[in-house]
């Protein structure tokens, strides 16, 4: 397995991966491809993928919002699962956060989802109660 940056010409890859993994993801809106493009020239050095060979079999997006570091796309094809990709993809993640001097990391999962809550609290992610998500959104695809 070799992570690296992922590039625009990975866009078919990661859609596959997010589909297979059963990842939500917005094709209309934030996952379209204009807008994925975007998204790597501001932030490129946290977009990363895991590739078997050519075979792109994870993916791990993060945003740097100026305070802190944002992880908001994990996933990792069925077949590779529980083999430390998603363990991986974080920790590369972090050091590109540790580089960028952010001292927290911070990831949203959509509800219900045990199986990314519990893969976080193993990698040393706590769960805040005391916080509560708030947003406001153009349209439903964005």
């Amino acid at each position: 397995m070799e992570i690296r940056q992922l590039q625009i010409d990975d866009f078919e890859m990661m859609n596959k991966v997010w589909e297979d993994s059963g990842l939500s993801y917005r094709p209309e809106g934030r996952d379209g491809k204009d807008e994925i493009e975007r998204q790597i020239s501001e932030f490129g050095d946290l977009f990363l993928g895991a590739f078997d060979g050519e075979e792109l079999i994870g993916l791990v997006i993060g945003t740097d919002d100026g305070r802190k570091g944002w992880i908001n796309r994990l996933a990792v094809s069925p077949e590779y699962q529980r083999r430390g990709v998603g363990t991986a993809l974080v920790r590369e993640l972090e050091s590109a956060f540790h580089r960028r001097n952010k001292r927290i990391i911070s990831i949203l999962v959509e509800l219900p989802n045990e199986a990314s809550m519990s893969f976080f609290q193993k990698v040393g992610y706590l769960q805040w109660d005391s916080m509560a998500y708030l947003s406001k959104r153009e349209d439903e695809k964005v």
